[in-house]
């Protein structure tokens, strides 16, 4: 009796390949492989609230995630950076020395997150996640100079939305908690970079790419929209006068972002879609948060006034 022929389960074409220039490491002095996405590999979907663009899968390469290709990690030592980096430390002997001597904090508070990752193979999204976080642990011990408060905010957002793609393919692992986590320092961040820049003393003016995701840059208004829609999204709630201090503060900046609203190049339309309906929400939160208030009878009037009869 001739055996049914099993059908055929084609693999997903190849996404991505090995650049011929390789990457020299600055820690360690060692050259490591530059994997990069090749072109025409995504179908792009609809944009978030969070500037995150979300990707459609196709039949012939199935799920791909452009973020995870951005940032490099060299195998050896664990240094990970955005890759333009890599050249522009170079000769920064306090930061690379810093880098040098916290190669083993990097490694074990990765793998404690992300267990099994690997950063020869071909990345997963695992590896991918991993790499975040090295860059975020790297960036920590970075001079000034470089705008590692405002990169540590790009990555941490990032890397959030890196955990709720893990936590869809491995529930049950608190990847989603984890995911908020990493909202809340990109929280963090992206106000601290806002004060630095204000004071002078960590500048922004200088990058070449603002994100927050990778389609597109949304230049200085992208920080101010981000540390707008993330304090709405994920801000303290326990202290709730500051929080709407903090809404009535960034319903101020929005309004600025926006303007009269018509879209330029300082100004794309994407964004201004976004702060606009941000600036709805904060306003009605405001709205509501005033009415209540006005519901609220004076305690210390009708104290008096049984005082006086």
């Amino acid at each position: 009796m001739l055996r049914k022929k099993e059908p055929e389960v084609k693999k997903p074409g190849k996404i991505s390949f090995r650049s011929k220039d390789k990457c020299l490491c600055p820690v360690c002095n060692r050259e490591f492989e530059k994997e990069e996405l090749f072109k025409g590999r995504v179908n792009a979907g609809e944009l978030t609230d969070e500037l995150h663009r979300l990707y459609v899968p196709t039949a012939k390469f199935g799920e791909v995630f452009p973020l995870i290709y951005s940032v490099g990690a060299c195998p050896r030592c664990h240094l990970a950076l955005l890759w333009s980096d890599f050249m522009a430390i170079k000769d920064d002997k306090a930061s690379l020395n810093a880098l040098r001597d916290d190669d083993l904090n990097r490694q074990n508070a990765v793998k404690a997150i992300f267990p099994n990752y690997d950063l020869r193979r071909d990345r997963t999204l695992l590896d991918g996640a991993a790499m975040y976080y090295l860059a975020l642990l790297s960036y920590e011990k970075i001079d000034l100079a470089y705008s590692p408060t405002f990169k540590r905010a790009m990555l941490s957002v990032r890397l959030a939305w890196l955990c709720d793609e893990l936590n869809k393919k491995v529930p049950g692992h608190n990847y989603d908690y984890i995911s908020k986590m990493f909202y809340k320092k990109s929280l963090f961040f992206y106000g601290q970079t806002l004060i630095n820049e204000q004071m002078g003393t960590e500048p922004v003016g200088n990058l070449p790419s603002y994100g927050p995701d990778t389609d597109f840059n949304y230049g200085y208004n992208g920080i101010i929209y981000m540390n707008a829609i993330l304090e709405y999204k994920y801000g303290q709630t326990k202290d709730m006068n500051l929080r709407f201090k903090k809404f009535g503060e960034n319903k101020r900046s929005i309004a600025r972002i926006f303007g009269i609203g018509k879209s330029n190049k300082e100004k794309p339309g994407p964004l201004l879609e976004h702060a606009r309906e941000l600036y709805d929400r904060l306003n009605n939160e405001l709205k509501e948060a005033n009415s209540i208030e006005a519901d609220i009878p004076d305690v210390s009037r009708i104290k008096k006034f049984h005082h006086v009869y």
